[in-house]
């Protein structure tokens, strides 16, 4: 086999302007800090007045802030310093939806407490903590919203949301318990993410950081706890593709999957460089790489991983479920493509109990006549349970052209213990090993509308 490298390019260009400019500290604009008042009226105004003068940083010292949304300017640096917390209130109706969209559910979403929409060179940064409550948001919600959960969730705010913004640095702050999603940036550029700590469980759909549409983006040296996916890339729309991303020294921690891709994916995902990662007591895959709606998914390069405790260490889906987030912008597009893959040098202990029962190590389909090309794993070791059965052997697993992705979709489970791939071109299969705590009287591999299989041991 040939080597294969990929090579990224990436350009940041943040404005002199992000950390220049005056302070300004929001107590001197009426914020009290002591946990009662509504500090966001008093917050806004300072990051206002800071925009107006040309740009600088707008200062949150000690105390505790209860805020609703808080909309960031051109040039502004919201700094919420040690032993500061902005704290999110309780009153749904007090958040504002200043972007809105259909997630992969067909749920409309939004809302947030800080957000940028449509700006320059804004960031957030410090020592401190943005707390969003989303338990207790939750609780106070469902008093008076009697609906399902399935349709209710959607009004309540993301923690932090960034939209259509050019230069935005956020880096040592702690984002924590956010009403939905902790951390979503669309269709922005020139995104530096570094030193975050998100610990956000507690509540459904608490993704961690969500990329959707983004490019020129430096993701490092951040620890996700996080209730649904820990690092998660995205595109609801079919306008921006996500592209030139490197992500770098991360600990990812998901009741979901660690690192996932695609489960809205109508533009692209290419070249994206993931390395150096630690997945663990992920619930629903260790790294799932999708693409649904249409997406080209290629030149991807995930490398140097560690994973224990995980269920289903990898998954790989072409689809053609064609879904269209936001219908007043786009249109449905067709069947996308998902070529040119690497993963190499990734060592996994696999959970015991897994979603699929008995646990394989590794899936991979495309769907008749639209096939998973020139994928290439290297340097794979897995440790699985075993325990699978001639009769488990015996299984023709569902095609599910058009469904939601996800592994239980294809189980209960599958016919081969280490690795099953369908509808595949030019696999290629490089010191690839599982190891079995038992027995297990399933095939290694199985290979179904496969062309051109390479396998080195």
């Amino acid at each position: 086999m040939k080597e294969r490298s990929l090579i990224i390019s990436i350009l940041f260009v943040f404005c002199s302007g992000l950390a220049a400019g005056k302070d300004f500290n929001v107590k001197d604009f009426g914020a009290k800090g002591n946990g009662k008042t509504m500090d966001s009226p008093a917050i806004q105004k300072a990051i206002d007045r800071c925009a107006k003068s040309g740009g600088g940083r707008v200062i949150v010292p000690q105390g505790t802030y209860l805020c609703a949304t808080i909309v960031l300017k051109d040039k502004v640096t919201l700094s919420v310093q040690k032993d500061a917390l902005l704290l999110g209130t309780t009153d749904i109706n007090a958040y504002k939806n200043l972007d809105p969209f259909t997630e992969g559910l067909g749920i409309e979403v939004g809302s947030a407490f800080i957000v940028a929409i449509d700006a320059k060179n804004v960031g957030l940064e410090g020592e401190g903590i943005i707390d969003g409550q989303g338990s207790a948001l939750k609780a106070k919600h469902i008093e008076t919203d009697t609906r399902p959960e399935g349709q209710r969730w959607g009004l309540r705010p993301f923690l932090l949301r960034i939209v259509r913004c050019d230069g935005v640095k956020v880096k040592d702050i702690t984002l924590k318990y956010a009403g939905a999603w902790t951390s979503h940036y669309f269709q922005s550029r020139n995104i530096e993410i570094d030193n975050v700590k998100i610990q956000s469980v507690g509540i459904a759909h608490n993704d961690g950081i969500n990329i959707d549409g983004c490019q020129e983006v430096s993701i490092s040296n951040c620890d996700i706890v996080s209730g649904d996916d820990a690092l998660c890339f995205k595109s609801t729309s079919a306008k921006m593709p996500c592209r030139n991303i490197v992500v770098d020294n991360m600990r990812l921690k998901s009741n979901q999957a660690g690192i996932k891709m695609g489960t809205e994916s109508m533009a692209g995902f290419e070249n994206i460089k993931i390395t150096n990662c630690h997945i663990y007591d992920t619930k629903n895959g260790g790294i799932k790489l999708f693409t649904v709606d249409g997406a080209k998914l290629r030149d991807i390069i995930i490398e140097d991983i560690t994973m224990d405790n995980v269920r289903t260490p990898m998954m790989f889906r072409l689809g053609a479920r064609l879904n269209v987030f936001r219908k007043n912008e786009d249109v449905q597009q067709p069947i996308g493509l998902f070529e040119r893959v690497l993963v190499k040098n990734v060592k996994a202990v696999a959970d015991d109990d897994s979603q699929l029962d008995p646990p394989t190590g590794i899936l991979i389909t495309g769907i008749p006549g639209h096939y998973i090309t020139d994928l290439t794993l290297e340097n794979i070791e897995i440790t699985l349970l075993g325990t699978g059965t001639e009769e488990h052997a015996k299984r023709v697993v569902q095609e599910a052209i058009s469904e939601y992705p996800e592994v239980k979709t294809f189980g209960p489970y599958i016919p081969a213990y280490g690795l099953w791939a369908r509808h595949v071109k030019n696999l290629v299969l490089k010191n690839v090993i599982f190891h079995l705590k038992n027995a297990d009287s399933r095939p290694e591999f199985i290979f179904d509308d496969a062309a051109k299989v390479e396998i080195y041991r």
